[in-house]
């Protein structure tokens, strides 16, 4: 059983979700489509995470590329990734309407937009890993890197070595790079990338091939990381008890797919009315 207290934030959290900017990055669809299963599943953590959180999602951004069979350009021959900052409502409309949304809720003192993650596959890296962006302020730059160490922790494909925080030219119009200087220091925006081919697990010099399955299985496991990232920030409190099982034993009517629960020993150390992770808390390969 989960047990966890409830009251109505009065500001919500917004997560922000996008995927499928580049068309032929078919694998961003299938993690997409695992965190959606989750959210909207019978799962106790999936209400948990509903009851706290406002999740938005545009799984999406390029139909006409994914139609047309294109690998990486719009209609019209744009790469969407490169024109977050000033997208046009006739040759980028989708990019510009999700744009003037986030840009809407940023400037919405009632809502909270705290994350923004973009999925893509990449064609040469293993595992799924992050990019996030480099800020100079040191304590901004650690709560930025707890959320990937997390879902490092409740993923076995998913790589912190491999995660990066760059400010790398070639990226400049990127939703990650954009909204990573438009948003507070209070927002958090990443890409997650994984791999169009295997993962390689810790301990382990062979790769194991990505299957339909296991994408969804990194999307269910991203979606999940929001519990524990928000217990941390005590957005959810109270003792919360989830008993583990295998995944073949979980109710069938909870949530279609292999799945399991990891009970994570996170702690957080407060001074000066600021937030710092306790070092060596988390430790992942």
């Amino acid at each position: 059983d989960l047990y966890y207290s409830f009251s109505p934030p009065l500001t919500p959290k917004v997560v922000f979700i996008t995927a499928r900017v580049h068309p032929g990055e078919t694998p961003s669809s299938f993690v997409c489509q695992g965190i959606i299963d989750f959210l909207v599943s019978h799962h106790p953590i999936a209400k948990v995470l509903r009851d706290h959180l406002v999740f938005k999602i545009a799984p999406m951004l390029n139909p006409d590329g994914v139609y047309l069979g294109n690998y990486r350009c719009s209609l019209m021959g744009f790469d969407l990734n490169r024109h977050w900052a000033n997208p046009s409502p006739w040759a980028h409309p989708t990019l510009h309407g999700v744009k003037e949304l986030i840009i809407d809720m940023y400037n919405n003192p009632k809502i909270n937009l705290e994350f923004y993650i973009d999925i893509h596959a990449h064609s040469t890296m293993m595992n799924g890993f992050m990019y996030g962006n480099i800020f100079e302020d040191e304590e901004r730059f650690q709560r930025q890197a707890v959320f990937p160490k997390l879902l490092c922790q409740n993923a076995e494909d998913f790589s912190y070595s491999s995660t990066s925080f760059n400010r790398d030219a070639v990226k400049a119009g990127t939703g990650r790079r954009f909204l990573g200087g438009l948003l507070n220091d209070t927002s958090y925006c990443y890409t997650l990338e994984v791999s169009f081919y295997s993962y390689i697990l810790g301990g382990s010099t062979a790769a194991v091939p990505y299957t339909e399955e296991a994408y969804m299985k990194l999307g269910r496991n991203v979606a999940r990381t929001f519990l524990d990232y928000y217990r941390l920030n005590s957005l959810v409190e109270g003792p919360l008890q989830y008993k583990e099982r295998e995944a073949e034993q979980e109710p069938e009517h909870l949530f279609h797919g292999k799945h399991h629960i990891q009970n994570l020993p996170l702690f957080w150390e407060n001074s000066n009315n600021s937030s710092k992770l306790k070092k060596n808390s988390i430790k992942c390969i």
